[in-house]
């Protein structure tokens, strides 16, 4: 039977509602202390009655209001949870914004070729749309230096063969030591060998079938046999024959294809295996320069190959290579064109033992074509000609072979196109976000749960008002485009979001262009800027979401503010009420030690 406690709560008044009501008190085993000594903290230690759970229970009781505080909290966090995402979309949607009001987006074109193996094309912002016929009559070429050919020495000079070993021959490959086959005979062959063991391996092998000769004057190995000589075999591991460019013809006599002799580039230049041997004056200091750049080498330290290379990675703007198959040095602009090669030999003489500056030089060729039928013939020093050269801005043609092509440049609204849908796209974001957080739901059970949203007046405003602006026709244009519907672009009819046409939004770019500038980017009605405008009135410092959102914060703040004094109180209470019990278990225990001692004295005889 429970009981109301009239008066203020204090522990003499609870504890007398309690007798009154008929309510024992009862005892808690868990807090009756164990010690000696009682502790009246302990509840019901000498009342017998569980005060602490009397404490809780009030200090429970008078939380109560804190249960719809924190739910209101909750509520109005989930708002503003849904607001910052409603900022984040209009964020988004402002950048869509900021895209379509950039004036280049509608000046974009494309050039498609009509020969792309003569030519094909690239424009720029400032092309001009249009038709070009080029006819290419010669392609730009490099000048190049072609060197002295039979630069390096004979194999063999004087036609010692007996003194020239293979193994540091001037050949262009290395012999590699193995055998090889002629006749049908393997023929042995170390690259310690002389020229001449070799010959004479050859007659052995072959019982003097086949005999080998060598020619210092053609710096040729030449193979005679009174039948015809079959050379090589699949089974061969020395490359003596390929090196030797000895090759089967069907003849009883077999001649290298060329001089054997070559340059030894990756040695040093003093065993170059040169005709001339290179100098560099005897100090080590050899200089000289191409295009005006200087190079430095030592004839005693460095290769050809490291030279060449130094030339290859320099500012001279040529590239330097040995030419094997001809044995000759050559020097070939980096650049297309009809200009020439400078060189000089300032210490030393490699230019000049090398054969370059003995050589010859390849004229480059300009780029030569007419534009539209013209006749006079139009120059460039490359096989790029630029809106320099051909005074068409914003056209630069790459040219691959010669002959006609015409390239036409038109509007390309491509990037509008994907620009403007992708409005639409982060526009229906937007708004059905905002639909959603308002939907009332209802579960399978007929549960009704509303959103978030739901019976919010800003969020419904700031949808209405934006729906409003996109479908509205924008004051002051006159052209063919003068609101989204004209685009293609609708309102669906069921709700906020806008549905795309792309034919006719296409077709419209393709037919229409300024007049679509100007619904988007009119300097002070365009669609672009309202919408721009209205954003940062809904999302700036103080826009409606802003102004909303701080307000829905002061809520919270408030309700917490509540919750905190609330609990300061109950703190203060409990303390309070925990005095009180504590000196009512205090007199309780002393009046429970003074009938005790009565009772004893009584007992004793002593009253």
């Amino acid at each position: 039977m429970s009981s109301t406690i009239s008066g203020p709560v204090t522990a003499s008044n609870l504890l007398a509602n309690m007798l009154a009501s008929g309510t024992p008190p009862s005892i808690s085993n868990s807090n009756t202390s164990t010690t000696n000594s009682p502790n009246l903290a302990v509840t019901g230690l000498a009342s017998g009655m569980n005060w602490s759970t009397v404490i809780s229970a009030l200090a429970q009781a008078e939380r109560a209001p804190e249960t719809a505080w924190n739910r209101q909290i909750s509520n109005l966090n989930s708002q503003l949870s849904a607001y910052t995402s409603i900022n984040g979309d209009f964020a988004t949607l402002q950048t869509d914004i900021q895209t379509l009001q950039d004036s280049s987006l509608y000046t974009g074109s494309t050039v498609q070729s009509s020969n792309s193996s003569v030519a094909t094309a690239t424009v720029g912002s400032a092309a001009e749309l249009g038709s070009y016929t080029f006819n290419i009559s010669q392609l730009a070429t490099a000048a190049k230096i072609n060197g002295t050919g039979n630069i390096s020495q004979v194999l063999s000079p004087g036609g010692n063969i007996s003194s020239t070993t293979i193994g540091t021959a001037g050949f262009s490959t290395p012999v590699t030591a193995g055998f090889f086959t002629v006749n049908g005979a393997q023929v042995n062959i170390a690259t310690t060998d002389s020229l001449q063991q070799v010959f004479n391996n050859i007659a052995s092998a072959t019982n003097n079938a086949v005999t080998a000769s060598y020619s210092a004057t053609t710096d040729e190995i030449t193979l005679s046999s009174s039948s015809p000589i079959v050379l090589g075999s699949a089974a061969d591991t020395s490359n003596f024959l390929q090196v030797a460019q000895l090759y089967n013809n069907n003849s009883g006599t077999v001649t290298s294809t060329s001089a054997l002799g070559h340059v030894q580039t990756s040695v040093t230049m003093s065993n170059a295996n040169l005709a001339t041997t290179i100098s560099d004056g005897g100090s080590g200091k050899g200089q000289f320069s191409i295009n005006g750049v200087t190079f430095n080498f030592n004839a005693s330290s460095d290769s050809i190959q490291n030279v060449l290379n130094q030339i290859n990675s320099s500012t001279a703007g040529v590239t330097a290579t040995y030419d094997p198959i001809n044995n000759r040095f050559t020097l070939t602009n980096n650049t297309t064109g009809d200009v020439g090669i400078s060189m000089q030999d300032v210490t030393g003489n490699f230019l000049q033992a090398t054969g370059l500056t003995g050589g010859t030089l390849q004229a480059g060729n300009n780029l030569l074509y007419t534009l539209n039928g013209g006749t006079q013939q139009l120059v460039s020093q490359s096989n790029t000609i630029s809106p320099a050269t051909s005074n068409i801005p914003g056209l630069t043609v790459n040219v691959a072979q010669t002959g006609s092509v015409t390239l036409n440049v038109t509007s390309d609204t491509s990037a509008l196109s994907t620009a403007i849908q992708q409005f639409v796209t982060d526009y229906n974001t937007l708004q059905s976000a905002i639909t959603n957080d308002q939907a009332v739901k209802t579960s399978s059970s007929g549960a009704v749960t509303p959103g978030v949203l739901t019976g919010d007046l800003t969020a419904d405003g700031i949808a209405s008002g934006l729906r409003s602006l996109v479908t509205s026709p924008v004051s002051g244009l006159t052209g063919a485009v003068q609101m989204l519907s004209d685009l293609g672009i609708q309102s669906n009819g069921q709700n906020n979001t806008l549905s795309v046409n792309t034919s006719t939004l296409n077709s419209m770019l393709a037919s229409n262009l300024n007049s679509v500038q100007s619904l988007f980017n009119d300097p002070t009605n365009g669609l672009a800027t309202q919408v721009n405008n209205y954003i940062n009135d809904t999302t700036g410092t103080n826009g409606t979401i802003t102004n909303h959102e701080a307000s829905l914060n002061q809520q919270v703040t408030a309700l917490n503010s509540q919750i905190t004094n609330l609990e300061n109180k109950i703190t203060s209470d409990t303390a309070r009420w925990t005095s009180e019990f504590t000196a009512m278990e205090t007199a309780q225990s002393q009046s429970t030690q003074q009938l005790t001692y009565l009772s004893e004295q009584i007992t004793n005889g002593t009253l």
